[in-house]
């Protein structure tokens, strides 16, 4: 199949809610868009590790054994446990001068260190997400010619997918951004870290119940 077709469902797949999405909205809040967007790197490093596992005929196999699904999906999902319990329990509101653009001094070092951190948590959201692997060992294969070179063909979908990625997050930062100024008092940022915990909780329940 011709990669421009590929595009627009790429795009809509990347666009479909999730941890990863969310995550972006999150940050789009709290940060602004511009480190939400580099955020992103640690969320297309952990994709573009399963397209390669997918490439090398290796994701077929994590989908058929049971222990390796199993075990990705409670890594995954004590990790948004963990995530929505902190966001729970947070009164704190940080980071939202500096996505306003105001800069105080000796700032620089823990906005870099919380960059990292960001990146970090976008990464392991989508490495322990096994419906990413189901993604690209199930769903990439029928965008693939088998009268062609599969390898150039992963790499080329590929590519366009984790470009979609960033679509997506640039979409969902954009809304987080203008959700922030509905934030501004303690009772609006009490609500914003309940809703980040509930959801976290949620996705991790979800994930719980998910099957191969």
């Amino acid at each position: 199949m011709d990669a421009f077709f590929f595009i627009p469902v790429a795009i809509m797949l990347a666009l479909v809610p999730g941890p990863n999405n969310f995550c972006a909205l999150n940050n789009g809040i709290r940060r602004g868009v511009g480190v939400a967007l580099l955020a992103t790197f640690g969320r297309v490093t952990a994709f573009a590790i399963f397209l390669t596992i997918s490439a090398v005929g290796l994701g077929a196999m994590l989908l058929a054994s049971e222990t390796a699904f199993t075990a990705v999906k409670w890594v995954g999902a004590v990790y948004l446990f963990y995530l929505g319990y902190r966001a729970w329990r947070s009164r704190e509101f940080h980071g939202l001068e500096l996505a306003d653009g105001v800069e105080k001094a000796g700032a620089a070092a823990p906005v870099q260190k919380s960059v990292r951190a960001l990146v970090m948590q976008e990464f392991l959201l989508g490495i322990t997400n096994p419906k990413a692997i189901m993604l690209f060992a199930a769903i990439f294969p029928q965008f693939i010619d088998a009268a062609r070179p599969a390898p150039h063909q992963f790499l080329v979908l590929g590519s366009i997918y984790l470009c979609a990625e960033f679509v997506s997050s640039t979409v969902y930062s954009l809304c987080g951004k203008q959700i922030r100024r509905f934030i501004r008092t303690s009772r609006g940022v009490a609500r914003l870290n309940k809703a980040t915990g509930g959801f976290f909780i949620g996705a991790g329940a979800l994930l719980l119940a998910a099957r191969q």
